[in-house]
């Protein structure tokens, strides 16, 4: 079984450059699961019902955010339009799952392939220099026991790579992979770990490379060299997207390889 992970998509230049490839990159692979993580999708800065539609229209099976879930509120709204038992495309698209309780949306998603695989897609954001959020490790050693598929794909939106590399470890043998994303600066730390959990620091943006992590550079380098605010925008230039490419057992969810995916135009 093949899980085509894409890293953050960045405005619309991440999104064309994804428009560009996910098509021949699930082909040329034979891609059974896409999980997108799309929480910039929105001009870099969170993501609307129909860029969501957009994306699954795509092939994205299940859609990941993080810490700018909430940055365009149309999404509560797409969030509470399909009920918790539902596999209906809001149900799909997940919030972190150690926020606080009683928020909409949900921060798991159960489904099956189109060949009858199970999957589990777990949404996580992590605690260091991050807001807002409860502890995940304990979050998630909750969530596994009531998740009944062997493929679990955890999404660990978390802005320390020492956190991050913490998670994979505690995960091994327990999930497929843990992808990291939130940095949008790709590592090249990917392989499989002992107990078969697949894992990577950073998945890398799927946006503009000519920019400072998906912004304009000049208006990123006035708030460096000034101190004053600004507004930023979403770059455009050198679109590149970022992917991992994970390998696996279905029957067992053990991971069998990982591959890191760089496209451009």
């Amino acid at each position: 079984m093949n899980i085509l992970f894409i890293g953050d998509i960045f405005g619309s230049a991440g999104r064309r450059i994804v428009r560009e490839h996910i098509g021949h990159v699930r082909q040329a692979h034979a891609v059974d699961l896409v999980v997108i993580n799309a929480e910039n999708a929105a001009g870099g800065f969170g993501l609307t019902p129909q860029l969501a539609e957009d994306l699954f229209d795509l092939g994205a099976d299940v859609l990941t955010t993080g810490n700018h879930v909430w940055d365009k509120r149309e999404l509560i709204d797409y969030f509470n339009s399909a009920p918790a038992d539902s596999h209906e495309r809001p149900r799909r698209v997940l919030r972190p799952a150690n926020l606080q309780p009683g928020l909409a949306g949900h921060g798991v998603y159960e489904g099956t392939t189109v060949s009858g695989v199970e999957y589990a897609v777990i949404d996580l954001q992590g605690c260091v220099f991050m807001n807002t959020t409860n502890d995940p490790f304990h979050a998630v050693n909750a969530i596994l026991p009531g998740i009944k598929a062997k493929v679990i794909v955890v999404d660990f939106h978390a802005e320390a790579t020492s956190e991050k590399v913490a998670m994979g470890w505690y995960l091994d043998g327990r999930v497929t992979a843990v992808l990291g994303t939130h940095t949008h600066i790709p590592t090249a730390d990917q392989r499989v770990l002992p107990g078969g959990t697949a894992y990577q620091t950073d998945v890398g943006m799927s946006g503009p490379y000519d920019s400072i992590i998906g912004v304009e550079k000049e208006l990123v380098l006035h708030r460096f060299l000034t101190g004053m605010p600004g507004k930023f925008e979403a770059a455009k230039g050198n679109p590149k997207m970022c992917a991992a490419l994970v390998g696996c057992d279905p029957l067992t969810g053990r991971a069998t390889a990982i591959q890191h995916i760089m496209l451009g135009e």
